[in-house]
């Protein structure tokens, strides 16, 4: 299935792993990267609508925006950090779709569904990645490398610089 079909985080979410087997793997990497230390500015991406993110879209938002800041500013040069961690349990009622299929499926008879992928709801406004960075030059290259990783996830996020002067990264 494609992202499109999970983007609206309606209904109630379906968070108890507990009760399912083969649960999917989360495809986050890490949730913090680069080098922490105290900061002169925080670049915060922020959503602007209320919508679903699958874990695989939040990797590789993620992957874009550290790629792109490390060329400019070395590896010890930012802090990266994700806000947002997937927790509910997407699921997806499989159907057949060859000749003679209409003998093994049962249609939406009990369409439960398998657990295929994992997503978090984000609210309108909520900041979803923070990149910390010291110098203006790299206010700007964490800007671009933030509207790089924008392409990345559904809807229309924001870009918005912190003056954050000294205070240590969380």
């Amino acid at each position: 299935m494609h992202g499109a079909n999970y983007r609206d985080g309606t209904g109630q979410p379906f968070t108890r792993k507990k009760y399912i087997k083969g649960k999917p793997q989360i495809k986050i990497a890490k949730f913090q990267g680069g080098k922490r230390g105290n900061y002169q500015y925080c670049v915060q991406l922020l959503i602007n609508e209320k919508i679903q993110l699958r874990h695989m879209a939040i990797e590789s938002c993620r992957l874009a925006a550290n790629k792109t800041l490390e060329k400019t500013t070395g590896e010890s040069g930012y802090y990266s950090r994700l806000r947002i961690y997937p927790h509910n349990l997407l699921r997806e009622n499989k159907m057949i779709a060859a000749a003679g299929a209409d003998r093994l499926q049962e249609g939406m008879r009990r369409a439960w569904g398998k657990a295929t992928s994992l997503g978090a709801r984000v609210r309108q406004g909520q900041c979803i990645m923070e990149l910390y960075v010291n110098s203006d030059a790299h206010v700007d290259a964490a800007k671009k490398a933030l509207k790089g990783a924008c392409v990345k996830l559904p809807g229309t996020p924001t870009i918005k610089v912190v003056d954050w002067k000294g205070k240590p990264s969380p």
